[in-house]
């Protein structure tokens, strides 16, 4: 006999470090009148990647560096649909030498509770030989803004 799971719960926006704004679009619906479950993952690579990219942190066109992401779950505890706007809440949980785990939680614009939340590991690699490499100093010091701390 399996051992019961406990169901996460939903956290709340004061955990998180950084915040974006993605809007929804009508074809992220599915047949069942809400996003579809694949967006989700979209949306957190969006988050993550685009904070990035806007601390100088990422170079996606000619940057040494480049993540992959390795690990990916998601919990979803409500519907988001169009046209709602997603805030899409980032922080760090853990960081390694090449490696970083990235937590985000996807909020309905002005709402308190997560209508999802997941994570994500990205090993950091040298572009050209795809091996992992140390973290970058820029790259360093975004994680260590993004670092999650105690709600």
């Amino acid at each position: 006999m399996s051992a019961p799971t406990t169901r996460p719960t939903p956290h709340s926006r004061n955990g998180y470090r950084a915040f974006r704004s993605i809007p929804t679009r009508w074809a992220d619906n599915d047949m069942y009148g809400h996003v579809n479950n694949v967006v989700y993952y979209s949306w957190f690579d969006t988050a993550v990647n685009a904070l990035l990219i806007e601390r100088g942190a990422l170079d996606i066109h000619h940057g040494q560096t480049i993540g992959f992401v390795v690990e990916t779950q998601c919990n979803y505890f409500a519907p988001i649909a169009f046209p709602q706007t997603v805030e899409a809440g980032v922080r760090v949980a853990q960081a390694g030498r090449s490696s970083v785990r990235y937590e985000i939680a996807l909020f309905a614009e002005g709402c308190d509770t997560a209508a999802a939340q997941g994570h994500f590991v990205h090993v950091y690699v040298d572009r050209a030989t795809q091996r992992p490499v140390p973290l970058p100093e820029a790259l360093q010091q975004v994680v260590d803004s993004l670092k999650s701390r105690d709600p």
